[in-house]
């Protein structure tokens, strides 16, 4: 009898994409494959560890499945049964613990669960020290993903900047690169099967390179994109978060010329301040991060910019608050994540004096988002007018409507007679104004 096996993923595309990695090989073991809704045999927790928080939810939806099928054999893997593997392992009904750099080899160790005695000998523990992470573990390239448009490819594992409020260095190890071979062949198959849209993701990507002697210990993402930007077909490209500690003004201009490359990218500033940039130990100031802003813009002033930023980190001044919100109305980003500080348990912002109250941090985070809202805004209403380019994804909530994402990150919505015939499809659209219902998106009109 075929035993079957659902999968639930929390955090990262990183873990997106490994989580239909494994799917796909469960898939080629004989398993039948379910939604995590569904009653399965074995549930897959790809599971997430960048706060106390995501640990937390973590636990909760482990005790869900076996609450919810108390005969259900449970994996725990991802970057909280790294961090956390005896403490998974003692959570009821989890049979394997997988560290990240073991997630290739789960259906294996399903295999010998059911040909041992099960729990009565407790959970397995798969989990290799941080000095023993050396190497990218290759699990084969996916063929497809759920969004039928956008597919994520992984070119890169781990991270060694070691900012002083990230435990994930610690999860995912140094930083290791994926063969550049692999990335391509990859990225050739799943265009040819029809995907409009790819996204070079990786734990920091910009790292990308770093240890292969080719590149001279700098990062080679710039020369990643150009070979995938040579391959035939009509799509584009995406980037994952690129780290300013990282990328210098050389990369960045060379990743530009890209023709394919999505005028979006995603840089995590994380502070506006100076001071408190020295303190999360990010290697680079608001001047460099500015500059690197303006070459961006200087290629197209509608260039979407996106980032992440802490609110509340320690030790953070009201004035050094003030300047984090100027940073954002001088650079005019696009979209911004905005963080509370939450203390991290085995970083060395955990341990630093002047820990902010939640009342400030939640006011602070008010205050930002206001001012970022206003950015987002504007951005959207300067695009009024120009033409961009539409990935359109699927029939808009509007009967009679196409909806997806702009070549600069802006959900796009467009009237047509037939929604069917436009997804999956790449159209320039005029950009006839703001949505008034739903500010988030633009309407436009293809331009046939």
């Amino acid at each position: 009898m075929n035993r079957s096996v659902a999968f639930c993923t929390l955090g990262c595309r990183v873990n997106q994409y490994e989580t239909q990695q494994i799917r796909e090989q469960f898939g080629a073991a004989g398993y039948e494959l379910r939604n995590d809704d569904d009653p399965a045999d074995v549930y897959v927790v790809n599971t997430c560890s960048v706060t106390n928080m995501s640990d937390r939810k973590s636990r909760q939806l482990i005790r869900r499945f076996k609450k919810n099928n108390p005969d259900a054999v449970i994996v725990v893997t991802g970057c909280y049964a790294q961090l956390n593997p005896d403490e998974a392992a003692e959570l009821p009904g989890v049979a394997v613990v997988a560290g990240t750099n073991e997630k290739n080899h789960i259906v294996d160790y399903v295999n010998q669960f059911f040909e041992s005695e099960g729990l009565n000998s407790g959970a397995s523990r798969h989990v290799l020290d941080y000095d023993e992470i050396k190497n990218y573990e290759e699990g084969g390239m996916i063929t497809g993903m759920e969004n039928r448009s956008r597919a994520f490819i992984k070119i890169q594992e781990g991270c060694e900047r070691f900012c002083s409020y990230c435990v994930i260095p610690f999860a995912r190890g140094r930083a290791r690169s994926r063969n550049e071979q692999d990335v391509i062949r990859e990225a050739e198959a799943l265009i040819r099967s029809g995907f409009r849209e790819v996204v070079l993701t990786g734990i920091n990507a910009a790292l990308y390179g770093i240890d292969l002697p080719k590149f001279g210990g700098r990062s080679g993402i710039d020369k990643l994109i150009e070979r995938v930007a040579a391959i035939e077909g009509d799509f584009r490209i995406r980037t994952g978060s690129l780290e300013p500690n990282v990328v210098d003004e050389e990369t960045v201009r060379a990743v530009i010329a890209q023709e394919k490359l999505c005028h979006h990218m995603h840089f995590s500033i994380q502070s506006g301040c100076d001071s408190v940039l020295r303190r999360m130990n990010r290697r680079y100031d608001v001047e460099t991060y500015k500059k690197l802003a303006s070459i961006l813009r200087s290629e197209d002033p509608l260039y979407g910019i996106s980032t992440d930023i802490i609110v509340g980190f320690p030790g953070e001044t009201e004035e050094e608050f003030e300047e984090t919100v100027n940073t954002v109305r001088e650079i005019g980003f696009s979209r911004v994540h905005a963080f509370r500080y939450s203390q991290r348990s085995g970083t060395a912002a955990a341990k630093m004096q002047g820990q902010i109250p939640g009342p400030v941090k939640n006011s602070r985070v008010e205050r930002l988002m206001e001012v970022a809202a206003e950015c987002e805004k504007k951005f959207m209403e300067d695009n009024v007018g120009h033409v961009r380019s539409v990935l359109f994804e699927r029939e808009g909530d509007i009967p009679g409507t196409a909806e997806g994402y702009t070549d600069n990150y802006i959900r796009a919505v467009c009237r047509t007679e037939r929604p069917e015939d436009v997804t999956g499809r790449i159209l320039d659209v005029r950009i006839d104004s703001v949505d008034p219902f739903a500010g988030d998106r633009v309407n436009g009109t293809i331009l046939w």
